[in-house]
């Protein structure tokens, strides 16, 4: 009895010196931690340079905005640290954008990623990678059925889904008096999985709204002539137009239905006529020509409008991106304090039960670890672009084109 007792004396005085010896390397730990460490990968170069300058400047505003209040105070740690951006250039390349992922666990050991660009091109090699190595990635720009295919435990995303997308588009065009409705629209896409992806939702979600598209024609992407398309889709009386592609093709078609005095009601870019060098490569030729946008500096949120002037004294013009951007920064920020840690899935667990306040409006992610937002619409004229949509944050309403030789 006497040395089943003294055992057990024995083994409560191991357990309290682990105990204690446990608690005081946590108490060093707090010590010790001096910032938390955030990773990205950019599109800093490549086809996603543009697009990947916006979303750098919008990441630091955000951290240098957090770090201005004094961080982040995380319960686990017993103060607040400041955040420090590790970023890596995947030149928009997919192996690329998996190789910085796990660089920037591997080697470089952060505490939690934000997101790359453009799904199949950085989102997902890089979420698939983050999750191989049980890293929290905070993600946006990725199609829906593209993050569900994947199951993921330590990733999520923050988008717009391509039906809801397609849906604006149509509803943008109906929003023109009955007479100038396209009657007669065709598809202008890139030969990409996006390209296809985006395709096919606008033709299966056309007769709900009241379309029927007359063609469906593909721009490699490269290309430096799209005459043959053209003249099939004047042929055909073409009067409306989706154009899914990058900004050069974008472009070149523009100027190539001029030259061939080929006119349309409505034209619908997403991607390649959003960003600056569109209007600024075609100038008054890129009038009334529409445009995608992740976000809106006339938007009626807290931090939008200072954001967009803080974006247009630095650059010179206006964006539809930075504001996305920033707030995937603003919803980590919130996730780590609410969680109280760094631990990767409680952080994701945290954006999974709350909900946040952004620049781009209110994010609520479900329990797949999605949340969505409504994509905005935008009408180039002399040079500024017109917010159109959503309806109800709006300041404009959509333009017919005028034909060519009426301009």
């Amino acid at each position: 009895m006497m040395k089943k007792t003294t055992k057990i004396v024995f083994l409560l005085t191991c357990l309290f010196f682990l105990s204690s010896l446990f608690f005081t390397m946590q108490q060093a730990r707090a010590k010790d931690k001096k910032e938390i460490l955030i990773g990205t990968h950019m599109p800093l170069s490549g086809l996603g340079a543009f697009t990947g300058e916006e979303q750098k400047w919008a990441y630091e505003q955000a951290v240098a905005d957090i770090n201005k209040a004094g961080g982040i105070y995380v319960k686990e740690y017993g103060k607040k640290l400041p955040v420090r951006l590790y970023e890596i250039d995947d030149e928009s390349n997919p192996t690329k954008a998996a190789a910085a992922v796990e660089r920037l666990i591997k080697r470089v050991k952060v505490d939690l990623i934000l997101s790359g660009q453009v799904g199949a091109m950085g989102v997902l090699p890089g979420m698939i990678t983050a999750e191989k190595y049980h890293k929290y990635y905070h993600g946006a720009v990725i199609w829906v059925p593209q993050f569900l295919q994947q199951h993921f435990k330590y990733c999520t995303m923050y988008f717009m889904d391509p039906g809801q997308g397609a849906a604006m588009v149509f509803e943008v065009w109906n929003s023109l008096p009955e007479k100038d409705h396209p009657k007669r629209p065709a598809l202008f896409l890139e030969d990409t999985f996006d390209g296809k992806t985006i395709g096919n939702v606008m033709e299966s979600l056309a007769p709900k709204f009241g379309y029927k598209f007359v063609l469906r024609l593909t721009m490699p992407m490269g290309a430096k002539d799209f005459t043959s398309q053209i003249l099939k889709a004047k042929g055909a009386k073409v009067d409306g137009i989706f154009c899914m592609s990058n900004v050069p093709e974008a472009v070149t078609l523009v100027r190539q239905m001029k030259e061939n005095r080929f006119s349309v009601k409505a034209f619908q870019g997403f991607k390649g006529t959003w960003p600056s060098n569109f209007y600024k490569s075609l100038g008054k030729d890129a009038d009334y020509i529409l445009c995608d946008g992740f976000w809106s500096i006339d938007y009626p949120y807290k931090g939008a409008k200072e954001l967009g002037e803080r974006f247009y004294k630095d650059f010179g013009r206006y964006s539809t991106n930075v504001g996305m951007y920033y707030a995937v920064a603003q919803i980590l920020w919130q996730a780590i304090e609410k969680a109280g840690t760094l631990d990767d899935l409680k952080v994701r667990q945290a954006v999974l039960d709350n909900k946040f306040e952004t620049v781009n409006g209110p994010a609520d992610y479900d329990e797949r670890g999605i949340a969505l937002f409504p994509l905005g619409d935008n009408q180039w004229l002399n040079g500024k672009r017109r917010n159109i949509y959503p309806f109800d944050l709006a300041k404009y309403k959509i333009m017919v084109i005028p034909p060519w030789d009426k301009r």
